[in-house]
């Protein structure tokens, strides 16, 4: 059976809180971290074809609609990624990254070290 994204997500967030040891919660939340990209950047190339005829300035109207500030001077890049963005927040591979990684600073363990 092939493990997608977001269940690999789901599986890391849940077995990083009962791990014990510092090191391992590191290796799952480098895993998750690596996933999490990977997640968002498959999400955005379907924003990015979901939206391919749209005109700028329903591009901007769309990004607006999703409650994030933009305006026609941004490109169609950056205005894809912010769309692209405000779903995959809310996605629940996001949710338990976001979950995952605030549990884990809690612990003392994070993906920046420390200076």
């Amino acid at each position: 059976m092939m493990t997608t994204t977001t269940q690999r997500l789901l599986d890391l967030a849940a077995a990083a809180p009962a791990s014990p040891d510092k090191d391992v919660v590191l290796l799952f939340l480098t895993e998750a971290n690596a996933l999490h990209e990977q997640g968002f950047e498959e999400l955005r190339s379907i924003v990015a074809a979901r939206v391919a005829g749209m005109s700028p300035e329903v591009l901007v109207a769309v990004v607006n609609g999703g409650g994030l500030p933009c305006d026609a001077s941004q490109d169609r890049d950056e205005l894809v990624s912010l769309l692209a963005l405000t779903e995959w927040q809310m996605t629940p591979a996001a949710l338990a990254y976001a979950e995952m990684a605030e549990a884990a600073a809690r612990r003392g363990v994070c993906l920046v070290p420390e200076g």
